[in-house]
């Protein structure tokens, strides 16, 4: 881990959610993994009882509905958002035939380190890794992988490195793999203007502001990237909660200096990231998305449709909707994972 990262302690005393939600007896059959209800308030799942499973370095919080013998889908959202952003996605694909699976992301809702000695590493590679082993955790051989945000780069990673994974990628905002070498290339100041928190995130204060603002920091972000979506304090607060996971501020951090290349990764994925900087094509049946009205920095279409060499569309979603698609356009979204496994 980089050294300006500090060693977090494991918050011994953190509440534990009470669970009210029962397992379905589908998903209780699932043999040969190692899961456990976690504890979580009925209403704050509205859309699945939450559940752990070891998969890697991490013990992963997540939901998942629809048949067992329907096809997986891997939900993956993004920064700082948290799994209730696929929580009217996830419903309309079970009811289509489809078995769901939503994760918290490391630094997420319940998704803990296995060991405190793992570093709380951010970089791209390793959400990637991340994704993978929690569909070798569910004995899954193949699923659609679809995301948002951090979300969709993990799923365009694991569609582009392991393509015999992924059945078909729904991607907002298209193709979203980087590497620190291409992110050293200077931007027009108006798109520099627009990953003012990047630069934040890379000095002392920005640590500690966002720290000890984590809450207000995110809500900012969401009227930000989403300027036209009007979401009350409920829907906020129920994914904010997960943002107080003990290592949330920490794998944000690192994600973001190290896409400048102010802290370094693990070396067990230089070799995929020097692959990834190549930036290799995706040949897996993909749908791309973007909202008409996404205020977050996000490349066009036109810079990206050749990244997709096989069966291939982009759809713009109008209506004012902004970064956080998923939630702010469910049956869009939905639509699409259907209509790419299609393909």
């Amino acid at each position: 881990m980089a050294d300006d990262l500090p060693a977090l302690a494991v918050d011994a005393r953190r509440r534990r959610l009470i669970g009210a939600m029962t397992l379905t007896a589908a998903t209780a059959a699932l043999a040969g993994t190692r899961r456990a209800e976690a504890a979580t308030p009925a209403n704050a799942l509205p859309f699945g009882a939450l559940k752990q499973i070891d998969a890697g370095v991490l013990s992963v919080g997540y939901v998942e509905l629809g048949p067992i013998s329907g096809t997986p889908v891997l939900l993956l959202h993004g920064w700082p958002y948290d799994i209730h952003a696929f929580a009217e996605v996830a419903p309309q694909l079970a009811a289509a035939g489809y078995r769901v699976i939503v994760p918290h992301l490391r630094g997420y809702g319940t998704t803990r380190f296995r060991s405190v000695d793992t570093p709380r590493n951010g970089q791209q590679m390793a959400l990637a890794a991340d994704g993978l082993a929690l569909m070798d955790a569910l004995n899954l051989k193949q699923a659609i992988v679809a995301g948002f945000d951090w979300g969709a780069r993990t799923a365009d990673i694991m569609a582009a490195l392991w393509p015999e994974r992924c059945k078909a990628l729904v991607s907002v905002s298209g193709y979203l793999i980087g590497s620190q070498q291409a992110n050293k290339a200077p931007l027009p100041p108006k798109a520099e203007l627009a990953w003012w928190y990047q630069f934040y995130f890379a000095t002392d204060r920005g640590r500690a502001g966002y720290a000890a603002n984590t809450h207000a920091f995110a809500r900012l972000i969401w009227q930000l990237a989403s300027p036209q979506w009007t979401f009350d304090d409920a829907v906020f607060d129920r994914s904010a909660a997960s943002l107080d996971n003990p290592d949330h501020v920490d794998i944000t951090i690192h994600n973001y200096r190290w896409r400048l290349g102010l802290a370094d990764g693990e070396r067990q994925y230089d070799d995929l990231e020097r692959q990834l900087a190549t930036g290799p094509t995706i040949a897996v049946p993909t749908i791309t998305l973007e909202g008409d009205a996404n205020g977050a920095p996000h490349p066009e279409p036109v810079t990206y449709a050749r990244k997709f060499t096989g069966k291939y569309a982009h759809r713009l979603i109008a209506g004012g909707i902004g970064h956080n698609l998923p939630q702010e356009a469910p049956a869009a979204f939905a639509q699409a994972v259907i209509d790419v496994d299609r393909f």
